[in-house]
């Protein structure tokens, strides 16, 4: 490993903090986690029982610490992993909160999806009870130096970009985070050398404490979770809490083309880079398709960029991010941009599914916010068919009418949020309403001509219809692969 990712540099030290306190959050939260390595007797309550809640409760438990789970959530996947915790003899209760379920826990652990105004987290603010995040418990008992990135679109690929350009290096990487597998739940599979790659949401980064990336890197911020966050403001600061607590030893990747970013006001201390398509910047930039990385009056080309399956400008926005990390991780340049070549991509990410009759049917179910929509519409050639819907999370879709105008001749919706959608859009183009994705998967089928393309792109979380946004997008190909 290059020694500018090393482990060896103190990672823990008093070298100086990155931000003002702005960011830090209460500092009152903190209470014993001074401590929070040795949980020995320590009664813990996690709060949430989906993956992220199961792992965080087994390592709480082999680090010996008294442990109960409370979901208020009772289905499939919250009774099977309340079976795993009876066989720990894990106390557990589903299917609602109770305050005397949590009477005398010293800490509570939260997963991503419980909110600042559940019964738990009031019941911990008023009684004084430190709270933290699965993200922050996962990394008080992590010693190797992390990469960690964050943003409203595009984590998962670039993440798992960086993994791959891990690979080819050799290295042994362990991807994990809001990705899925959570990173308590990877613990003992992290030692001290391992090259550890941490995808962060802002739900992960709500209770974090000490949580000190060796890189940090947001890649994008829009609007976004407004359902569950007060304001974008609100929203925004929380997805700069990730370098909160970086220092100067640190280093801070960020997206010199994005409004939100290049308008941060903060005191760094941690070594700012950029990246950029469009301006030279410190960092890495785009120069006629030639990678250039700059620092102070010194410039390098790395390559010149390779022919990639990711497609679409937000691509290559995401092909820089990961290959700056890369880069201060210590990376070998042409290994970085083999890795690029070979690079598939993901499920579920603006991924063609097959051609039919001409036309192309795209599964982007992925795209739960109004932005990742518009990324995925300025990738289309030719006009498309778009089928959107689900649950809504307060956001502005008008936000992407030039898009609409541009590039759609006709929407096809479903889900709770249809009716919004409706509103926002039925002067600009015909829509058409559906109650099941396999129906919305045939009227656009319908309504699509050859060269047109069948775009699922909802813009809307999934909760409403299906269990994520995988179950979604897998129910989107079966549909299409059956059409007649």
């Amino acid at each position: 490993m290059d020694p500018r990712f090393r482990g060896d540099d103190k990672l823990r030290g008093d070298d100086k903090l990155c931000v003002d306190d702005k960011l830090r959050g209460d500092d009152k939260l903190r209470g014993n986690l001074k401590n929070m390595m040795d949980l020995r007797n320590k009664r813990v309550v996690v709060v949430g029982l989906g993956t992220s809640g199961l792992d965080a409760s087994m390592l709480l438990s082999n680090a010996g610490a008294i442990v109960s789970a409370t979901d208020s959530s009772d289905n499939v996947l919250i009774r099977a992993n309340a079976e795993r915790l009876k066989e720990k003899y894990i106390p557990f209760e589903i299917g609602s909160h109770s305050e005397s379920f949590m009477k005398g826990a010293d800490i509570i652990v939260l997963s991503p999806g419980v909110s600042k105004e559940s019964i738990p987290v009031k019941y911990a603010m008023r009684n004084f009870i430190p709270i933290i995040s699965e993200l922050e418990l996962g990394f008080q008992f992590i010693t190797a130096p992390i990469a960690a990135v964050t943003g409203t679109n595009g984590k998962s690929t670039v993440v798992s970009l960086i993994g791959e350009m891990l690979k080819a290096q050799g290295k042994n990487p362990n991807v994990c985070g809001n990705i899925g597998n959570s990173i308590s739940g990877e613990v003992p599979n992290i030692g001290p050398n391992t090259a550890c790659v941490v995808e962060v949401s802002s739900f992960q980064l709500e209770w974090i404490v000490d949580f000190r990336p060796k890189i940090s890197c947001i890649l994008n911020i829009t609007e976004d979770h407004l359902d569950r966050y007060a304001s974008f403001d609100e929203y925004k600061n929380t997805k700069f809490k990730i370098f909160s607590r970086q220092r100067n030893k640190d280093f801070i990747v960020l997206n010199h083309d994005d409004k939100a970013i290049k308008a941060l006001d903060i005191k760094f201390q941690a070594k700012r880079f950029f990246y950029s398509m469009h301006d030279e910047v410190d960092g890495l930039y785009l120069d006629n398709e030639k990678v250039i990385f700059k620092k102070g009056k010194i410039k390098k080309i790395l390559f010149e960029l390779p022919e990639a399956n990711l497609k679409g400008d937000y691509n290559k926005e995401n092909i820089l991010a990961a290959t700056l990390v890369s880069y201060l991780m210590g990376m070998d340049p042409d290994i970085i941009r083999l890795a690029i070549s070979n690079f598939k991509g993901l499920e579920h990410r603006n991924q063609v599914i097959l051609k039919k009759n001409g036309i192309t049917f795209i599964d982007d179910s992925k795209a739960t916010n109004i932005d990742a929509a518009k990324r995925a519409l300025s990738a289309v050639r030719g006009k498309a068919i778009l089928i959107a819907g689900g649950r809504d999370k307060g956001a502005d879709y008008r936000i992407i009418s030039d898009e609409i105008k541009s590039k759609v001749k006709g929407m096809v919706l479903i889900g709770e949020a249809a009716p919004l959608i409706e509103k926002a859009f039925k002067d600009m183009v015909p829509i058409k309403k559906a109650q099941t994705l396999d129906e919305a998967a045939l009227i656009a089928y319908q309504l699509a001509e050859k060269d047109d393309t069948v775009l699922l792109s909802p813009m809307c979380s999934s909760f409403d219809m299906f269990r994520d946004y995988k179950d979604r997008g897998n129910v989107f190909r079966r549909a299409v692969k059956s059409l007649k």
